[in-house]
């Protein structure tokens, strides 16, 4: 079974448009785990952008109440800074279930490539050892066609495939011709003894598509179609209608 873990960034970046409270992202991670889904998926950035250290905090107090996962993601290079105590000091202090680790520098807007597996596995290998030492499970981002077996090597139970390629794919009408390489990416991950994830632009319209051509595929991260969706649909209804796309 595939799982949903709902990414919050949107709500806090509505947040803190207009200062203060409102939108809560405790009452949304509320809502979105009532509503059946598995986990909560937040990507704090050093300029706190949007998630900020305090919602990490909250964030993992309510997914233990709930007993579900919590995906906390983020590039573990970027130096501490005012506000921001670094990606790994994060983990230490909320023990996430699951670390996704993301090469996004600060001037992204959003993720938008994996890791070079050949080139940064050396980098990486000590900060998955840490992350495992504190029972994260380690997810690496990862392109199509990347050298899954080398993250596998350097200790990641998961790669999480960036899908960003494959939703502007469908959006075209290609979707047939993106699929394959996913798909063996998948597979060859599964031959390694990595899980599989996948997030980056998944929404309502292509996520059946995706699910059915890549096998293997444990869990999704959806958060900006989601909130978007939300705003019509409703939270906890948006939350549902995703969860009967997975069933």
């Amino acid at each position: 079974m595939t799982v949903l873990s709902v990414n919050l960034n949107k709500i806090a970046v509505l947040r803190n448009s207009r200062g203060g409270r409102e939108p809560d992202i405790v009452r949304a991670a509320r809502t979105c785990l009532d509503a059946g889904a598995h986990g909560i998926t937040v990507h704090p950035r050093p300029d706190a952008r949007h998630t900020r250290e305090d919602d990490v905090h909250a964030l993992a107090a309510v997914t233990r109440e709930y007993g579900v996962e919590f995906n906390l993601e983020g590039n573990p290079f970027a130096p501490p800074r005012p506000g921001y105590p670094g990606f790994i000091a994060l983990c230490e202090a909320v023990r996430p279930a699951q670390a996704t680790l993301v090469p996004d520098s600060d001037a992204q807007l959003t993720s938008d490539h994996g890791f070079d597996f050949a080139r940064d596995a050396d980098t990486l290998a000590p900060l998955v050892a840490r992350l495992r030492a504190l029972g994260c499970r380690v997810s690496l981002f990862a392109d199509t066609g990347a050298d899954v077996a080398r993250a596998a090597a350097i200790g990641a139970a998961r790669v999480e495939l960036y899908t960003g390629p494959y939703a502007e794919a469908f959006a075209g009408g290609g979707a047939a011709d993106a699929l394959p390489a996913y798909a063996d990416t998948a597979r060859a991950a599964a031959g390694a003894g990595l899980g599989v994830n996948a997030g980056h632009d998944l929404d309502q319209a292509n996520l059946g598509a995706f699910l059915d051509a890549v096998p293997n595929v444990l869990e999704v991260s959806i958060g900006h179609a989601l909130v978007g969706e939300a705003l019509y649909e409703g939270l906890a209804a948006t939350v549902r209608r995703y969860l009967s796309i997975l069933a």
